[in-house]
């Protein structure tokens, strides 16, 4: 090729040049890859209604990457027309920029969740979690009765801050008041001025219906009501995310 010729058989028995130039090799695809993100301004686009999840929020998210839920569920639309006909608007890249780690999967043993928030009720998640045959009766999901256990949530605010370092924009009051913010989303019949004024309009909700005690079942019911559902997608079209 271009009037070069190699001899691989001495490349193929040499380890330490065979290691050189595939690591040259590996270097130039990398940098390809990598150096047109330098040339725009910003690789994840600009869109409204994303927030830092609520403290009960975190708490499920982390439930759910606990519980390994990502093995069968994905939390990506890919931007085909079978995907958006099931599923809903394709993913932005702005909808996992929170995420650590992000839980966009490859596998789909189970629908895609991206779009999962707010399509069945609280009852139906809490009904799904403790037996997914009483609503799907073929379906081969694990039951997660035990999650009806007390949720531990004295470290919430370290676990903020520890975000925080990587880049969640969690403020101090957040911090400050992520035990406070947490019961107060897992308790409706409280005040929730406080909360709303740090998450918008992020929803309280009790959906295990056991007002006395904060479980994992709200936690993680909270977690998938919410996906999905802060961006509006009537305002996001191609031609909106280029002028922004």
């Amino acid at each position: 090729m271009f009037g070069i010729k190699f001899n691989h058989g001495v490349i193929e028995r040499n380890l330490i040049l065979l290691g050189v130039l595939t690591l040259i090799t590996i270097s130039i695809g990398g940098l390809v890859q990598v150096i047109p993100l330098f040339a725009v301004e910003s690789t994840i686009e600009r869109v409204g209604g994303i927030r830092p999840y609520t403290p009960l929020e975190q708490a499920g998210r982390d439930i759910y990457v606990r519980e390994g839920c990502y093995t069968c569920h994905s939390q990506m639309v890919r931007p085909f027309r079978d995907e958006r006909e099931r599923y809903g608007h394709y993913s932005l890249a702005a909808e996992s920029m929170f995420d650590h780690p992000f839980q966009w999967g490859s596998k789909r043993t189970g629908p895609d969740l991206a779009r999962v928030g707010g399509r069945y009720s609280d009852d139906w998640h809490v009904l799904h979690l403790r037996n997914p045959r009483h609503v799907v009766p073929e379906s081969i999901m694990p039951t997660y009765g035990f999650l009806d256990r007390p949720l531990n949530y004295g470290d919430i605010g370290q676990r903020l801050a520890t975000l925080r370092t990587a880049g969640v924009p969690y403020t101090d009051a957040m911090i400050a008041n992520a035990r406070a913010d947490l019961e107060a989303q897992a308790r409706p019949a409280e005040d929730g001025t406080a909360f709303a004024a740090r998450y918008g309009r992020a929803r309280q909700m009790d959906p295990d219906g056991n007002a006395k005690t904060v479980t994992e079942m709200d936690a993680l019911v909270a977690y998938l009501q919410m996906l999905g559902t802060l961006v509006d997608f009537s305002e996001v079209t191609p031609e909106r995310l280029r002028q922004q």
